[in-house]
């Protein structure tokens, strides 16, 4: 536990929370400043800054949990459908520097979330070909 990180406090009921599910490895709780209705972060109880630090066991805790809230809310909610968002690092736009994935309901156009819808466009092959190659010389 981190004794500065809300979400290591939250898991440790020192900070009130609105809990949705709860098992021995991970929590899931309503997200204060929701993108849509229904929108919940799940956490590993233990605290890991990101996925580059994150346990196997509390990775695959998290996304169990994840799985079991995502299937509740399209149950309670009826959504079009669900993001899932992880982000890593401030670079990226994390703000709580403890793991946690976004669950969020989805009703667009209704929902007008912009950066959750890109549009796609064909990539160089020959420089994907290259930064892949960069990434598998890394594994």
């Amino acid at each position: 536990m981190s004794d500065d990180c809300i979400f290591c406090q939250i898991a440790n009921k020192k900070i009130p929370a609105h809990r949705v599910y709860e098992d021995e490895r991970s929590l899931a709780f309503a997200d204060i400043n929701p993108l849509t209705e229904g929108h919940v972060l799940v956490i590993p109880k233990n605290h890991a800054t990101n996925l580059l630090e994150i346990t196997p066991g509390d990775l695959a805790a998290v996304h169990q949990a994840s799985q079991k809230v995502a299937q509740a809310i399209m149950k309670a909610l009826k959504p079009a459908g669900i993001s899932v968002l992880q982000l890593n690092g401030t670079g990226a736009g994390q703000v709580v520097m403890h793991y946690h994935l976004h669950i969020i309901p989805r009703n667009p156009p209704k929902d007008n979330i912009k950066f959750l819808n890109w549009e796609i466009k064909p990539g160089d092959m020959k420089a994907i070909e290259k930064v892949a190659a960069r990434i598998k010389e890394a594994l």
